[in-house]
Order: C-alpha cells, then structure tokens, then sequence
C-alpha cells in the first residue's frame, strides 16, 4: 500500500504528462481554445464546425476520442475564464515554431469556414490572434485565401499537417 502512495505521489511531482491530460500551460489546451473561440464567437456552434473542430484537434494532437473530449471540455472552461487573447497566444509562440503558427491561424479559418461564411466577429478574432502570433496580415490573408478555396472546393487543406 505504501508503495501504491509513493507511486501516486512519485506521478504528482515528477511532471511527465500523459497524452489525454492537459494542465493549463499545455500549448494543446491553448490552440483549442482559441478554436472553440472562433467556433462560437458568432453566437453558436454549428454541427459542422463542432465536428471539425473534435476531427481537427483529435487528429492534430494525434488523440482518441476520450481524450479529445476531455480537452474540448478543458478548453471550452479555460476559454470561458480568459479575459483576452493574450493568455493563450502567449503560450502558443512561445510552443509553436512559424510554421506552427501558421497551421494554427489556418485552422481558426477552417473553423471560420465550417459554416459556410466567415462573420467579421470571425475575422476580427482571427486578424488579432495572428497579430499576436506574429502571424503577418499578408500570410493571415494567403491562409484566408486558400482555407476559402478549399472550402468551396469540398476539400480540408490542413488535414495532414500538424501544430
């Protein structure tokens, strides 16, 4: 029994982190929120743009379903509880290389475009988060461009690469 509790004290403090846990510094609970802020700053999410965004984070993160509900739920309260972007997007650079970056605003259009229409609340939201990201207006507005190709086309861009 002493053992069991060294083991589970060990686990505590040791700071190893199992795929389907995330603490509020994981860079993964940062990028679903911003997510799930752009699926429902519009004032709903729509059955689309639920499924993509379970679809992208689980594939992204190389999840299973369990733990990919649990992190939607983990960043649905994070997003909840955060008074601005910053919170998130100042874990995101410093985790995310450029091109990191850039899959995660491309992803945000995604989202955007699961509905068919981007609102300007969805733009405005992305335009900052790019700002904040050191995402360029010129790179913003090619992930704009060709996530909106895509959509019209029926296709996903981004599905096979990752953050």
């Amino acid at each position: 029994m002493f053992d069991a509790f060294k083991s589970f004290v060990a686990d505590l403090t040791s700071g190893d982190k199992h795929p389907g846990e995330f603490d509020e510094d994981d860079y993964r609970l940062a990028a679903a929120a911003l997510l799930i802020h752009a699926a429902a700053i519009d004032g709903n999410i729509s059955a689309a743009g639920r499924d993509l965004l379970h679809a992208m984070l689980k594939q992204r993160f190389n999840l299973d379903d369990e733990a990919t509900e649990k992190l939607v739920e983990a960043a649905t309260a994070a997003e909840h509880e955060a008074v601005d972007l910053y919170h998130f997007t100042r874990k995101l650079d410093r985790s995310l290389d450029e091109e990191g970056r850039l899959r995660l605003i491309e992803m945000m259009w995604q989202i955007a475009f699961a509905d068919g229409r981007v609102t300007e609340f969805e733009d405005n939201l992305i335009w900052r988060a790019a700002d904040l990201l050191g995402v360029s207006s010129h790179e913003r507005l090619a992930l704009r461009q060709r996530v909106a190709s895509a959509s019209k086309l029926g296709a996903n861009p981004g599905a096979k690469s990752g953050i």
